[in-house]
C-alpha cells in the first residue's frame, strides 16, 4: 500500500503553492498518509519568503513535525538561506534526499 507522500512545492504561483500545502497539512490532520514530507524547491522558496499566507501554512507543518526543507543551493542562490532557515524549515541539499525518498516508496506529487 502507499501511504507515503513527498509533496514538492516548485511554482511561483501562490495559488498552486496553496493548493499543495493545503493537501500536505490535511494529509496529517486527518492522517489520509502515514508519512508526510514536503519540499519546496526553487520559486516557491521566494514565495515562502515573501508571503504571509503561505508562511502561515509552512508553520502549521512545522507544529506539526512534518518540517519543510528547502533547497539550499538555490537559497544561496537567491539570498534566501537565513530567511528560510528564521521559519523553521530544514535548508539542505535536497537532491539526493528527493531521490532517496523516492527510493523509499514516497509518491511525488509536485505542485
Amino acid at each position: 500500500m502507499r501511504d507515503k507522500v513527498l509533496v514538492i512545492l516548485s511554482t511561483s504561483e501562490k495559488e498552486k503553492l496553496l493548493t499543495g500545502l493545503l493537501y500536505a497539512t490535511n494529509c496529517l490532520r486527518h492522517e489520509w498518509m502515514r508519512e508526510v514530507r514536503v519540499v519546496v524547491f526553487g520559486p516557491s522558496q521566494r514565495v515562502a519568503v515573501e508571503d504571509e499566507e503561505v508562511q502561515s501554512y509552512l508553520r502549521l507543518l512545522v507544529d506539526s513535525r512534518s518540517v519543510p526543507l528547502a533547497c539550499k543551493y538555490l537559497a544561496d542562490q537567491m539570498g534566501l538561506t537565513t530567511s528560510l532557515d528564521e521559519m523553521g524549515m530544514d535548508v539542505v541539499y535536497v537532491g539526493s534526499v528527493v531521490s532517496r525518498l523516492i527510493q523509499e516508496g514516497f509518491v511525488p506529487l509536485v505542485f
